[in-house]
């Protein structure tokens, strides 16, 4: 095994074709640090490493033997020592409810789409050398088009409908009086006095009036450990309510 900084780079011995010859050496490359390298980068250490020269296209076809591909990594919030200490905490204190404990929490949340179609979603076949192509281009106005804030809540064996924002931002007066009383009430109501509503820290959220109303209808809040919306299972709704619009078919 060699090493190049920033990487492991295992050489294997195997029979492959060349140009010249049916028998050779193969070098397969198994990335472990740093994956953000592009091709032409390993490349390059690989070369400073060893004295010997790769393609890139070669550095790729053998990253690909090995079922390694460039894709767009996942995303997640930074999270400090706190957020991961009281994330942490919130799991060990949840990690034994019952289905009849859950099915008690209506998860809510807000979200943001786009009328136009997400081209970071959308992904094109096409030749290489051919991106500029009419063809592979697709017309993404990021200043027209408009979007939409919408709210909803979902329980185990319910949800809400999607509510539309009027006016595109939530307040606190807006959030009590489009969401909570003709929603949250409702399903207060359904449920009994065991039920909880998840939301998160948002400012609009945690102001004066939504307490009072809160408080006034009794209903239980859940605490909610910051820069945790992974844990919302809504977020799986909102994915995909994202990629439907995405791939709609063009009016």
């Amino acid at each position: 095994m060699e090493t190049v900084p920033g990487y492991r780079i295992h050489r294997e011995k195997a029979w492959a074709r060349s140009s010249k010859s049916h028998h050779g050496h193969r070098r397969s490359l198994f990335v472990h640090y740093n994956r953000d390298a592009t091709a032409s980068q390993l490349s390059r250490d690989l070369y400073a490493a060893t004295g010997t020269r790769v393609s890139r296209v070669t550095v790729s076809n053998r990253l690909h033997e090995t079922v390694l591909f460039a894709r767009r990594p996942a995303v997640c919030v930074p999270l400090t020592s706190t957020n991961r200490r009281v994330r942490l905490a919130w799991c060990r204190e949840h990690r034994d409810w019952s289905m009849d404990q859950w099915a008690t929490v209506l998860f809510t949340d807000e979200s943001r789409f786009s009328l136009n179609t997400d081209s970071r979603r959308t992904f094109i076949w096409r030749e290489p050398g051919t991106r500029y192509l009419h063809s592979n281009v697709r017309e993404i106005d990021h200043y027209g088009g408009g979007g939409l804030m919408v709210w909803a809540g979902i329980m185990l064996d319910g949800r809400t409908p999607l509510h539309v924002i009027k006016r595109g931002t939530v307040t606190g007066v807006s959030y009590r009086d489009e969401i909570l009383e003709p929603y949250v009430r409702f399903f207060r109501g359904a449920v009994g006095p065991e039920f909880i509503l998840m939301e998160d820290n948002g400012r609009s959220h945690r102001a004066l009036l939504v307490d009072e109303f809160l408080e006034s209808e009794d209903i239980l809040r859940m605490d909610w450990p910051a820069r945790s919306p992974d844990f919302n299972p809504i977020e799986q709704v909102w994915d995909s309510l994202g990629w439907a619009i995405a791939t709609r078919n063009p009016l």
